[in-house]
């Protein structure tokens, strides 16, 4: 997947700076930081982890692999309706793959990618821990239980 190249403006500069300071520029508040980074811009492209990176005076490499190892951080704008399918092995087990493909064909979607228009994203998660509840749907913040493949158009009819 090729990455978006930004042109980071003079205040968002300061203001990664701005939150890198809060956190006394400790390279052991990385995550933390990253957070605050990740709810002012909504995703962490390349760019602000370089500006990070030379704040903390940590190798970009090390803040990549951060980045790339937790999946609650993104480097791609995610859409205003994010939906994260569970494939943890409850809901595997129980069919979260076709309900992952039937999400793929009605938005036209990979996993990891967003609506031309920004309204949908699709992600694919390992566990949300509501394993009795399997197949698990996430839209932004509320919960879709024991979703079937037919259910997915209704869903998505919900955010219209």
């Amino acid at each position: 997947m090729s990455s978006i190249k930004i042109e980071l403006r003079q205040e968002d500069i300061e203001k990664i700076r701005e939150i890198c300071s809060s956190f006394n520029k400790d390279p052991q508040e990385l995550i933390n930081i990253l957070h605050k980074c990740q709810e002012h811009f909504g995703y962490l492209p390349a760019e602000v982890q370089e500006v990070v990176s030379n704040e903390l005076d940590v190798p970009v490499a090390k803040i990549y692999g951060v980045v790339t190892f937790y999946s609650f951080f993104t480097m791609t704008p995610k859409g205003r309706h994010p939906i994260s399918i569970c494939m943890g092995t409850a809901c595997y087990v129980r069919g979260a793959e076709k309900v992952l493909d039937e999400f793929k064909k009605e938005l036209n979607l990979q996993v990891g990618q967003t609506t031309t228009d920004g309204k949908f994203s699709l992600s694919s998660l390992r566990c949300v821990g509501a394993c009795g509840l399997a197949p698990v749907v996430l839209v932004g913040d509320k919960t879709y239980g024991r979703v079937a493949p037919d259910d997915v158009r209704n869903i998505l009819r919900e955010y219209e």
